[in-house]
């Protein structure tokens, strides 16, 4: 690592950024609902002078810092998403979160601690020709809260030329860092199936339409649909996560209806669209041979996520300066995870990267009751994203 490389300036002040860290870790909100995470990055970026606006797309924030200088004209975005997941927690850390339900399981709660200590970093020393705008986003665990911000004119009122964004990746050893040429993670489509039959009493099964029957053949065929129509060196996903029916207490009862609810994961359209077309025939027509009606409703939630050729090529060169090309792995398999960064890659040219944190050896990957941010990795993570804002708009040769 560079001797006073960004990471190493971070790393003076990286145990007041753990405790801001833990401090949210402790107090998790929802999508939409990260009043108070969003005071707390409110709060200290004006304790560190930086100029700052709220509210943008409801919850999120948006810092703006000016470098030295501005005869360029560039602008850099830098991102990271704030909300927590509908889980409940069982690390049983000190800073576990302190809400039923409601827990950081998936790590954004370093990621805006990185933002931030980027944010006090890039302010102390403005190394730099234009100006960063580090995006503190709401409600990307579902709710779209990248295309929200931009509906709201995040680009407008903000317009960086190019984005950029880190996620930890458990599945890495802590210290390297990652990043996918082109698609690097899936599209993300919500399925939900209903089946209407005819309720019935359970011992005279003859009389009645079992929806539970139905289901159970659709769970199965379903999984028919990749294996069959998508061609093998494609990548698609069709998982079927949720069933509800009846009620566990009337063990008897025949009910009337049964829902099932999943989701699909692509990289590319024409794939995307193979599997919705077949899922809908299938559906129907196995609902129809046990004289059940079943319906389909399929939302197109996130697109894949795409990295630029350019925008990703650098972002592997500027790791490598921070870390050694050997603690940097610039073909990393995509993920069928998804990520509404991918709403502002569709607007800016940019590159997702993955920073290697550890913890999936021990079987405590995203989404998981027992996964927690390793505090280790927060310089590196705020070096990396400061030093994207330095080199996207280098101070040139002789201006002060």
């Amino acid at each position: 690592m560079t001797s006073g490389s960004p990471v190493q300036q971070v790393a003076r002040f990286s145990d007041s950024l753990i405790q801001v860290r833990r401090d949210l870790h402790m107090h998790p909100e929802l999508g939409f609902e990260e009043h108070r995470t969003a005071r707390l990055v409110c709060d200290f970026l004006a304790a560190h002078g930086i100029e700052h606006h709220a509210g943008i797309g409801r919850t999120g924030v948006v810092a703006v810092i000016p470098g030295r200088s501005d005869r360029s004209g560039r602008r850099t975005g830098l991102r990271a998403d704030m909300d927590a997941l509908p889980l409940q927690e069982e690390t049983g850390a000190a800073w576990q979160s302190r809400y039923d339900g409601r827990m950081h399981g998936c790590g954004h709660d370093g990621h805006t601690t990185m933002l931030l200590g980027a944010a006090r970093y890039l302010q102390e020393t403005r190394a730099f020709d234009g100006v960063a705008y580090l995006i503190f986003q709401p409600g990307e665990e579902g709710y779209a809260g990248a295309k929200a911000m931009i509906d709201d004119g995040l680009f407008v009122r903000f317009p960086a030329e190019r984005v950029f964004a880190l996620h930890n990746w458990p599945a890495l050893p802590a210290g390297k860092i990652g990043i996918t040429p082109g698609p690097a993670m899936a599209a993300a489509d919500r399925i939900e199936i209903v089946i209407d039959g005819r309720g019935g009493h359970g011992a005279h099964p003859h009389i009645a339409v079992d929806p539970v029957l139905v289901a159970g053949h659709i769970i199965t065929a379903v999984q028919s649909i990749v294996s069959r129509n998508v061609s093998p060196i494609d990548t698609a996903v069709v998982s079927l996560c949720a069933m509800q029916s009846g009620n566990p207490g009337a063990f008897s009862v025949i009910p009337a209806h049964a829902k099932l609810v999943g989701t699909v994961r692509t990289f590319r359209p024409a794939t995307q669209d193979t599997i919705e077309h077949r899922l809908r025939e299938l559906v129907a027509s196995i609902a129809a041979a046990f004289g059940a009606s079943a319906g389909v409703n399929y939302e197109r939630v996130y697109p894949p996520t795409i990295n630029h050729d350019a925008e990703t090529s650098f972002a592997g060169d500027v790791a490598e300066e921070l870390v050694g090309s050997a603690n940097v792995v610039r073909n990393l398999d995509p993920s069928m995870g998804a990520e509404d960064f991918a709403f502002l890659l569709q607007a800016r040219p940019g590159a997702f990267a993955r920073l290697g944190q550890g913890g999936a050896e021990r079987g405590c990957f995203l989404h998981s009751s027992r996964y927690d941010f390793n505090d280790d990795v927060i310089a590196l993570g705020a070096g990396y994203l400061a030093a994207l804002a330095e080199r996207s708009m280098p101070i040139e040769a002789g201006t002060r």
